[in-house]
């Protein structure tokens, strides 16, 4: 896992390596710059002449920024220096840097002159913006955009919020962006994310250490999936590896029901069994042969038998569905998954609504994940003020529920009442087609039923469907690859 940082984390952070750890803050500075450094050498290898503008800011970022002046200069680059801000309010640390550089054959000049270079570098700003890019600055990095080089931000891109990813005024455009010690937020989320290019975290020698055991609040998955998944008992049976019942398919919909249950087996579950309406049968059957199958009037029965129940995708909105998800909320205690149009009905029912929230308060296991538009109907915020925020809504309703909730989206958070927001940055826009987010329902089924708790069945669940989905865009491309596409790649290491 890493974390994902904000502007206020990452300060406290740094402070507290530079005062109570005592790491000379001169140390991390110079160990900022080797990274840039490096790439700029790694990104100029095949030009023959050799040539980079910085523009750095009067703070620290500015600082590495005339830092890799000098180690540029010691690798035989040509390079420009436009200095913009106050030198009187800059930091100590940045007098030094600026004192030590005058002695390099470094050109200072104070607007992009028309020259072109190989490399436009930004050290304007880094964590630290807290107000629109106007005037002076803006106007460098326009005509920085605008020019044909690479662009090289240093930490954050200048003019996005490192905390959620907003343009404030404009923003530097880069090709990469090397961020320092821990990945920041905004450099992954809309529209930030169009802004930062490839991403590389340099190590820079601040660790958790400095966190003095208040972490971030966010972090996402980026190990390989296996270190993620229950233990498989090599002696285990189909009972052993969890019984997982799925509530789904309404007349005309039993391909939500095929996805669900085919996904679970995929995420090795060892036994699935599908309720659905007896029209599906032929259908279900013939697609998931391993499954099986029983009607709405078996709900009871079948409660018992599962380990776990997940309720919702196809299942309809009409009284009928409504009935049949009232017994799957109360006439169980096992742990329980709802998504699609459960999520609906539960919205429209504030009595069930109240009596989910006791259930997760007495300590059953539920699990909620709704898309954009889901939310919108259970919080009565607009998808709009959701995308903003999408984290914070989803937490809001975790707490109230007592549930995970994974709010899905280009990036999905999981939340948890007590547990840090996991983020998921991996997938493709290949999964924004029908039927995908029935593969998760039945993929965080599987998790759940091995013995997985609430937030991890969640978590990996997202974590899995976003690597099959990019498993799926490999073969077929994410154009043409549909939701079993990514059902097939489930767990597919």
């Amino acid at each position: 896992m890493k974390y994902l940082v904000t502007a206020e984390e990452m300060k406290r952070c740094d402070s507290n390596m530079i005062n109570n750890i005592k790491l000379p803050s001169l140390v991390l500075m110079e160990r900022a710059a080797l990274a840039l450094c490096d790439e700029i050498k790694e990104l100029t290898v095949s030009h023959t002449v050799k040539t980079v503008f910085i523009m750095a800011g009067t703070g620290n970022n500015g600082g590495d920024g005339l830092a890799l002046a000098r180690l540029l200069c010691d690798e035989g680059f040509m390079v420009s220096v436009c200095i913009v801000g106050d030198e009187d309010k800059a930091t100590e640390q940045w007098r030094l840097e600026r004192e030590i550089l005058s002695a390099y054959p470094v050109s200072f000049i104070s607007n992009l002159d028309a020259l072109e270079y190989n490399v436009y570098v930004d050290a304007l700003f880094g964590v630290g913006l807290k107000r629109p890019v106007e005037g002076i600055y803006a106007a460098l990095i326009n005509a920085c955009n605008e020019r044909d080089g690479i662009k090289l931000a240093v930490d954050v891109p200048s003019g996005i919020s490192s905390d959620d990813g907003r343009v404030m005024g404009c923003a530097f455009k880069a090709d990469i962006t090397v961020t320092f010690a821990f990945a920041k937020r905004g450099l992954f989320m809309k529209p930030g994310c169009d802004y930062s290019g490839r991403v590389r975290i340099a190590g820079v020698g601040i660790t958790e250490a400095g966190f003095e055991g208040i972490m971030p609040g966010m972090f996402c998955y980026d190990e390989p999936l296996s270190e993620l998944l229950p233990r498989r008992d090599s002696f285990g049976n189909k009972g052993s590896f969890g019984k997982a019942l799925l509530i789904s398919g309404s007349v005309n919909m039993a391909g939500a029901a095929v996805l669900s249950a085919r996904a679970c087996y995929r995420a090795g579950a060892g036994m699935v069994k599908v309720l659905s309406s007896a029209e599906n049968r032929i259908i279900i059957q013939s697609s998931v042969p391993e499954a099986l199958f029983g009607t709405y009037d078996d709900i009871g029965r079948s409660e018992e038998w599962a380990d776990v129940i997940a309720a919702g995708p196809g299942l309809g909105l009409d009284r009928a569905a409504a009935q049949i998800l009232d017994k799957a909320v109360n006439g169980s205690k096992k742990p329980l998954i709802l998504d699609a149009d459960a999520l609906k009905l539960l919205a429209a029912d504030v009595g069930m609504r109240y009596k989910l929230a006791a259930q997760g308060r007495e300590g059953r296991t539920i699990i909620l994940t709704p898309h954009v538009g889901e939310l919108s109907i259970l919080t009565g915020v607009s998808i709009g003020e959701l995308k903003g925020e999408l984290w914070k809504y989803a937490g809001a309703l975790s707490a109230e529920l007592n549930a995970v909730v994974a709010a899905k989206d280009a990036i999905t958070y999981t939340c948890a009442p007590g547990k840090i927001i996991c983020a998921n940055l991996r997938g493709t826009s290949g999964m924004a087609t029908a039927g995908s987010g029935d593969v998760l329902t039945g993929c965080v089924a599987g998790l759940l039923a091995q013995g997985a708790d609430g937030f991890e069945a969640a978590s990996v669940g997202v974590y899995a469907a976003a690597l099959a989905g990019e498993a799926a865009a490999a073969a077929k491309s994410e154009y043409a690859m549909t939701a079993m596409d990514i059902a097939d790649n489930l767990m597919c290491m």
